[in-house]
């Protein structure tokens, strides 16, 4: 079928009730929205197409209206098999109401079902999942009550356990490109990433189904340069041209040369982020950074660490990589992350969640939402919130070491950094360690299977991952009073690791540092613990930052929580909660 180019109400009418519908897009880079517009207005002035069922990998919204949000209504879905959650509340709110079906399941897996279907395979056999809640011994994906289908089952296979994540066919795909001609060629040239297009309309085609294609201009047949095309179009059924107002790059621009690797910028006019909690939490990440390795940074804290690593010009010692695609350069943050500044290269979602899993990555950054004393992770869900584990589970599972950045406690956190110092000036009102995490994102025991090196790195401490549990390893400088406090620290085997962290304060970062990380040092002895009489005119109030009774109290815990084969029981968890807030009060001396 030649002259493929319609518009978009005329593709959109293709789409029937119960179809199954995959949409592509990361956040906002790559989203059809001309086409899920169009779509949503379609339903709702005729009340058709009805119970689609809808498979997306990456988070495809702006946590408002735009993308799969425009699908956020009573009786246009049945069904919905997603990555990321979090930016799509619209549809997130009927999954939670029971009034779809839903599964979360890996980014990466679905990424990868695309190829899955498109060359009539059952599914995709991996052990990405095991011991989640995606596991079928825990909740398999399943969102709700009504979701009762097994979408994946554990199997065994060559004596090791794997999890067979079920393949489905494909009725309808919404694709995005640049440029396409008539016969339905299409090039991305002007795109941030390329996504998973060429396999999902596969997928579509080789089901029998239709592939749309959302596209900014049209160029004359046979002019497109056969290396340039990025989905053939003899997998193409229509073209729509998008009006400009639909077609931005990312949600957060609507077009940067530098995302499309026209140019290259001086990183140098990048610019940096003020001295707050996020930056002081990149800054310690970045002294875990391995020489010469490949590493991975989520979305959210981690975003930080790119932006610290080129302000301080180690970024041409490490390769940063998204799991969009991007590789090389600086990746960016909010609306537009996932697009690259000075990329070197950008391939196929599926093709970098292969590399991934494979344990391509020597390391990665992700974020910390909740945690447990097991190092067990929830990034997914928090009760009546459905935020989705997109590809966090591929990738800390299979990284070669992981370093999880938060802060410490969250909602209404306030710190400052005074004379190399921490001071909190309002603490947190939720807590982020808690004795078991509500869902289970990334397992503590699967790690200490795979003797995968984890850190958990806050504006104020830092535990580690130990075969015993989770363990305190270092604590930040803090108050006058707290010098004290680090004193106690003085026989800790990780100092090393310590006056690094001290450094990550307000030292200049170098590659001999993080090169040298690991390696041993020696810190002048520390004096006995005692009581400056100048650091409190009161023993029974309040006064500095920790009261001489209270100081008393935990010290001993504090001795205990300083070795490095110290296992926090959820008493001490507490104990370690209550005094790193106590220490750091906004209480002044009296």
């Amino acid at each position: 079928m030649k002259h493929k180019i319609v518009s978009a109400e005329e593709a959109v009418a293709l789409v029937r009730d119960g179809d199954t519908l995959i949409n592509t897009g990361f956040i906002g880079s790559g989203a059809p929205e001309a086409l899920l517009v169009t779509l949503e207005r379609r339903f709702l002035e005729t009340g058709s197409p009805r119970n689609l069922t809808l498979m997306f990998a990456a988070g495809q919204g702006d946590s408002g209206e735009r993308g799969l949000n425009h699908l956020g209504h009573d009786g246009l879905l049945k069904r919905v098999v997603g990555g990321h959650w979090g930016l799509i509340p619209k549809v997130a709110k009927l999954a939670l109401a029971n009034r779809i079906e839903g599964w979360n399941l890996p980014q990466g897996v679905i990424s990868q079902l695309y190829r899955a279907i498109a060359g009539r395979k059952p599914g995709v056999i991996t052990k990405v999942g095991l011991g989640t809640f995606v596991d079928p011994r825990r909740e398999g994906g399943r969102i709700n009550d009504i979701s009762t289908e097994h979408l994946v089952e554990l199997i065994e296979l060559a004596g090791e356990q794997w999890l067979f994540y079920k393949a489905f066919p494909v009725n309808v795909a919404f694709c995005r490109g640049t440029t396409a001609d008539p016969n339905g060629n299409v090039t991305m040239e002007r795109e941030a990433l390329t996504l998973d297009n060429l396999a999902m309309a596969m997928a579509a085609k080789n089901s029998g189904g239709l592939v749309i294609v959302q596209v900014e201009r049209i160029a004359e047949a046979g002019s497109l340069n056969p290396k340039a095309v990025k989905i053939p179009g003899i997998l193409v059924d229509c073209v729509v041209v998008a009006s400009p107002e639909h077609h931005w790059q990312t949600y957060g621009i609507p077009y940067d040369p530098a995302y499309a690797s026209e140019i290259r910028v001086p990183l140098g006019s990048l610019t940096p982020l003020p001295l707050d909690d996020r930056k002081l939490i990149a800054r310690r990440c970045v002294f875990e950074l391995p020489a010469g390795g490949v590493v991975n940074l989520g979305i959210g804290m981690p975003e930080g660490v790119a932006s610290v690593a080129n302000e301080e010009q180690v970024l041409k010692y490490v390769t940063l990589t998204t799991e969009p695609g991007a590789i090389g350069g600086v990746p960016q943050a909010g609306l537009n992350f996932g697009a690259d500044v000075n990329a070197e290269a950008i391939i196929d979602q599926n093709e970098q969640f292969d590399f991934y899993d494979g344990g391509g990555l020597d390391m990665a950054c992700l974020g910390l939402a909740e945690c447990d004393e097991e190092g067990n992770l929830n990034v997914s869900r928090f009760g009546p919130k459905l935020a989705g584990a997109g590809g966090f589970i591929n990738i800390s599972q299979n990284a070669r070491k992981i370093v999880f950045a938060g802060t410490f406690t969250a909602g209404g956190l306030k710190i400052a950094v005074e004379d190399g110092r921490l001071r909190i000036v309002q603490e947190g009102r939720a807590r982020k360690f808690v004795k078991q995490v509500g869902q289970v994102t990334f397992s503590g025991s699967y790690a200490r299977e795979t003797q995968q090196p984890v850190l958990y790195v806050t504006e104020r401490c830092v535990f580690r991952l130990t075969q015993n549990g989770l363990a305190l390893a270092e604590v930040a400088p803090e108050s006058t009073s707290n010098a004290t406090f680090l004193r106690t620290w003085s026989s800790h085997p990780s100092l090393s690791i310590r006056k690094k962290w001290t450094r990550a304060f307000s030292a200049p970062i170098s590659w001999v540092s993080i090169a040298t990380s690991s390696a041993s040092a020696t810190l002048p002895p520390a004096s006995a613990t005692t009581w400056s009489a100048t650091s409190c005119s009161s023993t029974s109030k309040a006064c500095g930052y920790v009261t001489k009774k209270t100081w008393k109290r935990y010290r001993k815990q504090w001795r205990a929580a300083a070795s490095a084969s110290a296992v926090l029981s959820m008493s001490l968890l507490t104990t370690i909660h209550s005094a790193l807030t106590t220490v750091c009060s906004i209480r002044t001396p009296r």
